[in-house]
């Protein structure tokens, strides 16, 4: 059992109840991750963690502050030293080992994540697999981070460049998924030679703390990841990593506004940044689509996660001759959904992981209702324990409702019809975010043209999903800069050295 896990996971014990389904209590961590050891906070605070399906507490944690920072950053900076010395296939296996240790441990981390994000299991196993592939994917990458020979015009000159990890890197990830944005960015970081200090979210910090568990297990070395767990300090422990000299690179994914100001914290130092922000993705389904097949996609663009995901469908635009059908169609499937704590049997709909979610979605109902849309279905919170909101349907929603510039994060689907291309795409464009965008066309032609021409960074054609590991993932505009995966994603942690030599 590692130092930080929880002492016990019987029914006695009152804090520790929610977690005796684990087979594995050592992954049950109740520390932060310093240096390979497992430690509270500097000050001795805690703060609760909640269920957001009961918000029962179900464990207290470090609340960590800016010495703790600091300590993270001075572990990561030694480590650094020696680790990027570390033979590329040894850091390859490494991250082989701690994917295929995941995916040993799928169940313990999908109970874990849904105790603390409220995601169905059924979900939760899958971020685990998506997650795990990130590490796999990033071995292979580890060993492909190339150079170049370069011609030169002196001819008593030989050009060569060759490519190092830019250092100790901060990485601060979301809620929503909290395995997946450590998996994407860690994995990189790693590969590359780089070490790191991790803050995952208040609302979700259990998952991140497991990969420190299985981390150590897969041979990572100490002070090569580090893991701080904050919720009232979060602002504060967010700038302090900003802020420091010897951060070198840092990687966010959250909103626009906190990408914002964390880029003007960087800016003092300097640092290379890689920021996926906010979206609102526009789903855009054509006359000639097959409406089974786009219904499908739909359906997994708009509710995955209960509709929280930086890449949901936030905005529906479906052409005129099939507008009617459409909405009758979803509305079949949606009545269908199971609203349910994620550990209920045939649950698809969980709660909001956050409290102010509610609000949000009944603020964007209400606002786009007043507005002149339609109201076909749900619209309301669910009177009952927890952070539920009913699979809502709103039909012609205007361009002056908020969802139209805002994401809803919630399982709202706003429909609105289109008749022609040229009158689409100004409305599909005019949120200063691009993330993803959905088409739903058998017109090849037509996909060519909307894909080009659509302010995004991803576009999903036929299908309601946009990432895999092998994919560059990334938005423009206030969506933010850098690649996360693919083949460009580990080049997010290295530079670029050049060597001019005289072979004269």
């Amino acid at each position: 059992m590692s130092p930080g896990a929880a002492t016990s996971t019987d029914d006695t014990s009152p804090t520790a109840n929610p977690f005796k389904a684990l087979k594995d209590p050592s992954l049950l961590c109740t520390k932060a991750f310093i240096n390979g050891e497992w430690v509270d906070a500097a000050s001795g605070k805690t703060f609760q963690l909640t269920d957001p399906s009961n918000g029962n507490v179900i464990i207290e944690l470090p609340e960590c502050d800016p010495s703790d920072v600091e300590r993270a950053i001075q572990a990561a900076a030694a480590a650094f030293e020696t680790f990027k010395k570390t033979p590329a296939r040894t850091r390859a296996r490494m991250l082989r080992k701690w994917s295929d240790l995941m995916l040993e441990n799928i169940e313990d981390l999908a109970v874990l994540m849904t105790l603390e994000n409220g995601k169905s299991l059924a979900d939760s196993r899958g971020e685990i697999t998506y997650a795990a592939s990130f590490f796999e994917w990033f071995a292979g990458e580890a060993e492909r981070t190339y150079g170049q020979t370069i011609p030169a015009f002196n001819p008593n000159s030989r050009i060569l460049t060759i490519k190092q990890p830019i250092g100790v890197c901060g990485v601060l990830t979301p809620w929503n998924f909290p395995s997946a944005m450590i998996t994407r960015k860690v994995g990189a970081a790693l590969g590359a030679g780089c070490t790191v200090v991790a803050k995952p979210a208040g609302e979700t910090p259990l998952s991140a703390l497991a990969l420190g568990v299985l981390g150590a297990r897969a041979g990572v070395p100490k002070g090569v990841f580090n893991i701080l767990t904050t919720h009232a300090n979060l602002a504060a422990v967010g700038s302090a990593i900003c802020a420091s000299p010897t951060v070198r690179k840092v990687s966010f994914t959250g909103s626009t506004r906190v990408g914002k100001l964390l880029m003007s914290q960087c800016s003092e130092t300097l640092k290379k940044l890689s920021f996926e922000l906010g979206g609102n993705s526009p789903f855009i389904l054509f006359e000639d689509a097959d409406l089974e097949k786009a219904l499908d996609a739909l359906m997994v663009a708009k509710f995955r996660n209960s509709g929280q995901t930086c890449v949901c469908a936030n905005r529906i635009y479906v052409q005129e001759g099939v507008y009617d059908k459409v909405i009758q169609m979803l509305k079949e499937r949606m009545q269908k959904l199971k609203v349910g704590g994620g550990f209920d049997e045939g649950v698809t709909i969980g709660p909001l992981t956050v409290e102010n979610g509610i609000k949000k979605a009944e603020a964007h109902v209400k606002d786009a209702i007043s507005n002149g849309a339609d109201l076909i279905m749900g619209g309301k919170a669910l009177n009952r324990p927890g952070t539920f909101f009913e699979p809502t349907i709103l039909s012609n929603f205007p361009e002056s409702s908020i969802l139209y510039s805002e994401e809803s994060f919630a399982p709202i689907a706003a429909l609105t019809p289109f008749s022609t291309l040229s009158t689409l795409l100004p409305l599909a464009n005019a949120p200063d975010v691009g993330l993803g965008a959905f088409i739903c066309t058998r017109d090849l032609s037509i996909v060519w043209k909307v894909a080009e021409a659509l302010e995004v960074g991803m576009v999903g054609v036929n299908t309601g999903l946009l990432s895999a590991c092998e994919s560059p993932f990334g938005g423009v505009k206030g969506s933010g800069f850098g690649r996360e995966g693919g083949s460009g994603g580990i080049e997010e942690y290295l530079v670029v050295k050049s060597l001019v030599m005289d072979v004269s």
